[in-house]
């Protein structure tokens, strides 16, 4: 049996497997442009959840280490159909991304010349931007009722726009205002959902998953001390599952210290192949931190263990991809029944609100943090004033005379397609890779 949210919008397992394969293909834009993807299909074409349930997942997600929005996915996939929608949809949302960071390496390595490529991601870019205004619009409009979650909101933006406070502090700070200033749950709380169960026996499932889970999360370094143990392989598997370990604080502070130890520590890129592989990353579908399958791939093709190196690539990445994807698996089959008990209780319910209005800001913040990215060639932060020691830096702010022309315009028109014409998703999103594409090619 499924743990149904809607009885009345309950989708077969063939028709999740096809959604997100579809969501995994078009999951461009970073964690806004996945949200928001997420929230328009699962939530306001099929119906799958609730507002109020999507936004409970949501909340839980955002405060866990690692990629957000693929563990979003996972816990939308169980909550329909427990584990093995999980699996399901966790990695359906990876996967296409996956495959491309893999192929672009490969050419990258063989080749060097991927320009085309990125034509189409110049495209596809500013048609999701557009998608991530639309989703953000109508997200804060479902989700933030009153002025007390609207301040929440404001707060949260300011904080991580302005004085780039880091994340994990203003979740917090959510967390408690909610707990004292937006007590009281969903009008909903006993509508469907998990059935109830002793916290003792969710206890005792929530050991066995992570007993389970952990070992599957490390069986490639038993089979790579089983065939010896040394060469990059093995260091690339050890060193991301050090990373994912601790991956808090969003995807560009795990990209940061990345790119540091691979290339001055490990030596597996360059500085400006870590670049390379960074702006692909954003424009490809999946995770920010694919780009870490680019390392590895690089970093095993570099000192190849076969005699062919592209299938030491491929193997390198792969095996980043199990570090760093699969703990996401751990945190929600573990966690997300302990969760779900949190909707029937009014004072967690308020601290869960708190965050789930400051998230409204923190995506206000990535799309306009995409949104310079995708209409300006640099962007920089510039120091309003005297930054205390905990603050990192001041707003982002770009270049003005770096603005890119094709795709303000390009932005501009997919808005017009998307809220004048309404357009659907695919083929806003096909027409405006081409676009890209024929832009680099005769203009």
């Amino acid at each position: 049996m499924t743990e149904s949210v809607d009885q009345d919008n309950n989708p077969s397992f063939r028709e999740l497997i096809a959604v997100f394969a579809r969501i995994g293909c078009l999951s461009f834009g970073g964690p806004a442009g996945q949200i928001a993807l997420m929230h328009r299909i699962v939530v306001e074409e099929k119906g799958w959840l609730k507002e109020d349930r999507y936004l409970h997942a949501l909340n839980y997600c955002m405060l866990l280490p690692g990629p957000e929005a693929q563990q979003l996915a996972t816990y939308i996939g169980w909550l329909l159909f427990g584990v093995r929608g999980g699996v399901a949809a966790g990695l359906l949302f990876v996967l296409p991304g996956l495959l491309v960071i893999i192929a672009f390496a490969a050419s990258y390595a063989a080749l060097a010349d991927t320009s085309w490529l990125e034509a189409v991601f110049m495209g596809l870019k500013a048609a999701v931007l557009a998608i991530v205004v639309q989703a953000l619009w109508r997200m804060a409009n479902k989700s933030l009722k009153g002025p007390v979650s609207v301040a929440f909101a404001v707060i949260a933006f300011v904080a991580l726009f302005v004085f780039g406070i880091a994340f994990p502090i203003v979740v917090f700070a959510a967390g408690v205002g909610g707990y004292f200033l937006l007590r009281g749950g969903p009008d909903d709380w006993d509508e469907g959902g998990i059935s109830a169960s002793p916290t003792s026996k969710k206890g005792m499932r929530a050991i066995g998953t992570i007993i389970v889970w952990t070992i599957i999360w490390l069986l490639p370094l038993g089979i790579l001390a089983a065939l010896g143990g040394d060469g990059t392989l093995a260091d690339i598997f050890g060193f991301f599952v050090k990373v994912a370990l601790f991956s808090f604080g969003g995807a560009y502070a795990v990209l940061s210290y990345v790119a540091q130890e691979a290339v001055t520590t490990y030596h597996w890129v360059t500085p400006a192949e870590m670049l390379d592989g960074l702006a692909l990353a954003e424009t490809t579908p999946g995770p920010l931190v694919l780009v870490l399958c680019f390392v590895g791939f690089l970093g095993a093709y570099a000192v190849p263990a076969f005699s062919a190196p592209l299938i030491s690539g491929v193997i390198g990445a792969l095996l980043t991809a199990w570090a760093i994807f699969v703990p996401s698996f751990v945190f929600i089959f573990a966690g997300a029944p302990f969760i779900e008990e949190l909707r029937k209780n009014p004072a967690l319910t308020g601290a869960m609100a708190g965050i789930g209005a400051a998230i409204v800001g923190v995506i206000a913040n990535l799309s306009l943090w995409f949104a310079l990215h995708v209409m300006f060639d640099t962007v920089g932060r510039i120091e309003l004033f005297v930054l205390p020691p905990f603050i990192d830096a001041g707003p982002v702010w770009p270049d003005w005379s770096s603005l890119h022309g094709w795709s303000l315009l390009l932005s501009l028109l997919s808005a017009v397609a998307l809220f004048a014409l309404r357009i659907g998703v695919v083929p806003l999103l096909l027409g405006a890779g081409l676009a890209g594409l024929a832009i680099a090619t005769w203009l």
